[in-house]
């Protein structure tokens, strides 16, 4: 572990022959210095006096914490020193104009999982990179595949960076004593099949057939049609879902469904699925709507939402396939045809 790189020197390296490149990686430190601090603020829970008491609602119409508010002060911050043209965050209703001028543009959920922090449970910052276009606005609205850096930021029993850069997926570790990030994986691959799912059940009745169909599947274990037993995973951390996807493998769904304001999903395009969406594809895995592939999807207004299903290949296009088995309602998955359909084989 010694002779493991710090982030400092990966930066270096990454960024020494492009001032383009440059300009990426010194968005990225700004970041990871505003992480450092955030993980002492979560760390320190009720003794650094931001301790998750409610605040307002954000612009999705999310309650929010003081400390989503704080974590987007402070990322903010950081992104105004770096060169940024404009950012889009969770916590702000309309994008922030920095520097027109500067190369790229940045999209950030700032404090992921919020609402987990009273449980002790992993919370994250997940933040997109891309290249600024004709303005500093119109980025926003590129496809998923524009994005030039991705990465999120975990705040839990260790403090880690999961970083897509350059066209792989390398993940970090904050060291308490000298508080910079080390290189401890480098080009992860997701395990290409893993027996383990994870989504809500609590919201079966309101999903579409298809999601019913996939997880009625799964739920017969070796006596369906898989013939195998799976294990069920939930923890409502978006950034703790997909970390153990990474490490684990299997397949995590936040699928569109029947209540109001979930038509559509629930998770926001260009902060939360476009940069997971990097990430999983960037390691060998898969991310799509059920429907269509996250990354060529471009968002139609800042805080679009979007279904996300990711993880292992094979189980992301099982899902896929019944999806596309199935008209755009949400339908009875009792029906007869649903009956007659088979997923493994």
């Amino acid at each position: 572990m010694d002779h493991s790189p710090t982030l400092g020197t990966y930066l270096e390296r990454f960024a020494s022959t492009s001032a383009r490149d440059n300009a990426a990686a010194a968005i990225i430190r700004s970041l990871a210095d505003a992480a450092v601090q955030l993980a002492d603020l979560i760390a320190a829970g009720p003794l650094s006096g931001i301790d998750g008491r409610a605040g307002g609602v954000n612009s999705g119409g999310d309650h929010q914490i003081d400390l989503d508010v704080e974590a987007n002060n402070r990322m903010c911050a950081a992104l105004r020193e770096a060169p940024v043209a404009a950012v889009v965050s969770e916590e702000a209703e309309l994008p922030e104009i920095l520097d027109p001028t500067a190369p790229f543009c940045v999209a950030i959920d700032p404090l992921d999982g919020s609402a987990n922090l009273v449980n002790n449970i992993s919370t994250g910052t997940i933040f997109s990179i891309r290249p600024r276009t004709r303005d500093a606005l119109s980025a926003f609205f590129e496809p998923g595949t524009a994005q030039t850096a991705a990465g999120c930021f975990i705040y839990g029993a260790q403090t880690l960076l999961v970083l897509a850069l350059n066209g792989r997926v390398d993940i970090f570790i904050l060291g308490r004593r000298d508080r910079g990030f080390v290189l401890i994986k480098s080009g992860v691959r997701i395990p290409q099949h893993t027996a383990e799912f994870a989504i809500n059940m609590s919201n079966r009745r309101h999903w579409n057939g298809a999601v019913r169909s996939y997880i009625d599947q799964c739920l017969l274990g070796a006596a369906g049609e898989c013939g195998e037993d799976f294990n069920m995973r939930w923890v409502a951390s978006l950034v703790a879902e997909a970390y153990r996807i990474l490490m684990r493998g299997g397949v995590f769904l936040y699928p569109a469904d029947a209540r109001r304001n979930y038509h559509e999903g629930r998770l926001r395009l260009l902060y939360e699925a476009h940069p997971i969406a990097l990430i999983m594809e960037w390691a060998g895995g898969a991310a799509s709507t059920g429907r269509d592939r996250i990354l060529d999807l471009s968002a139609r207004m800042p805080h679009q939402r979007v279904p996300l299903i990711m993880g292992s290949p094979r189980a992301v296009r099982d899902v896929d396939l019944l999806h596309l088995q199935t008209p755009p309602l949400f339908e009875n998955s009792d029906a007869p045809l649903f009956g007659r359909r088979g997923l493994f084989r």
